[in-house]
């Protein structure tokens, strides 16, 4: 399958198409070739709804989404590193561009966002996830507090994670594009889950109201794929 089929194939959701179940591969990422491939949604465009609104799910997607995708693309061509393993990459990110950094973690950070969401998501964890939940931050509820504060005190735009640190879970946040696997951040660490705060996520549903848009979320959140990265 060419690129040009791929992603008609995969943006074809939003002209009704009904899509089959989400099946991802076990890497980070999809690479058809030398290029990294945005991978299908898996769920139609409306199927977040009333949490997440069809509009802002087409334009985060086919836009935004497809946008870093075509750029870290081109980016990673001229620097001759198309074709790595976006960990590699990002373990390394400090060598780069900064067109490597924002777009290859835009490719990536939206990878994971739509994976950490499903129509039937909400409710909670069980097994060792929520066991290691209750012994980190005390209960669910409390650890959701917690990652419900770091979502919405990232200052502009960003994002807000559940990661695996050295055995142990931590909240963490980070601006504009970057993510845990950098070597540019501060906190580090396998990600399990995150939340993208920029406005675009959000506000033609919940304009200004970011903490309205985070409690949202908790309805979709796909607690079997957070538990499957948790065990992995």
């Amino acid at each position: 399958m060419n690129k040009r089929t791929f992603l008609k194939t995969s943006l074809f959701a939003g002209a009704g198409a009904i899509l089959a179940a989400p099946v991802f591969s076990r890497s980070e990422e999809r690479i058809v070739g030398d290029e990294f491939m945005q991978k299908p949604l898996g769920y139609e465009y409306d199927a977040l709804e009333p949490y997440i609104d069809a509009k802002t799910m087409e334009l985060h997607y086919s836009k935004h989404h497809a946008g870093y995708t075509a750029k870290f693309n081109a980016a990673a061509k001229e620097a001759g590193i198309n074709g790595l393993p976006v960990r590699e990459i990002f373990a390394n990110v400090s060598k780069y561009s900064s067109a490597i950094r924002n777009n290859g973690g835009g490719y990536y950070n939206h990878n994971l966002f739509w994976k950490v969401m499903s129509p039937d998501g909400g409710g909670q964890p069980d097994g060792e996830l929520m066991g290691a939940i209750e012994k980190e931050f005390g209960s669910f509820e409390s650890f959701k507090e917690q990652f419900s504060k770091a979502a919405a005190t990232v200052f502009g735009s960003g994002w807000a994670w559940l990661i695996l640190q050295d055995g142990k879970l931590k909240i963490t946040q980070t601006s504009n594009q970057d993510n845990p696997l950098m070597d540019i951040c501060a906190e580090k660490g396998y990600p399990l889950l995150t939340i993208d705060v920029w406005e675009h996520a959000y506000y033609l549903n919940y304009q200004n109201m970011r903490t309205d848009y985070i409690t949202a979320f908790w309805n979709v959140v796909n607690w079997e794929e957070v538990g499957k990265r948790f065990k992995k």
